[in-house]
């Protein structure tokens, strides 16, 4: 086993949210700082094709070119911060049953880092944790409160 394959994944669930901002520094930050790298999850939520089948094959397709150029983009700011190259994964299924799938997949995984809504609702991924993920993986999960700045970020790495 090469020294790669011993590296420390930190995984990341990507969104639109203002607050995955901040875990994009705050991950792609702290694995520069260990030697590990990142994997990008895009969960695209399966309620959204009930169509015919092939209408349904297109709208997958263009969820799937659509979450690539999120991921790229995403990709692109990780080696800014931190000259790291993220892995990138597209997954179509219920977010809470595809992190745990692909946690189980990738043994790599040692920490997963979420972002948090501090006005109200923190978000359904930090909900799901609370309510069913946190017995099924057993890891670390650091949440980054959507509020810090990237100085306190900074700090914290």
């Amino acid at each position: 086993m090469s020294a790669q394959d011993n590296k420390w994944k930190l995984l990341v669930i990507a969104d639109d949210t203002p607050e995955f901002k901040k875990v994009l520094r705050l991950a792609s930050l702290r694995a520069a700082k260990i030697s590990g790298t990142i994997v990008m999850l895009r969960v695209i939520q399966p309620g959204d094709f009930q169509h015919w089948m092939s209408v349904q094959d297109i709208m997958v397709e263009e969820a799937r070119e659509e979450a690539q150029e999120m991921l790229d983009k995403f990709s692109e700011e990780i080696f800014k911060l931190s000259g790291l190259t993220a892995e990138t994964v597209i997954r179509i299924g219920n977010v809470s049953d595809v992190i745990t799938e692909y946690v189980q997949e990738d043994q790599d995984i040692h920490m997963l880092v979420l972002g948090a809504n501090v006005d109200g609702d923190p978000g359904p991924i930090v909900k799901a944790f609370r309510e069913e993920l946190l017995n099924v993986l057993h890891m670390p999960v650091l949440v980054v409160p959507g509020n810090m700045t990237d100085e306190e970020i900074d700090k914290f790495i």
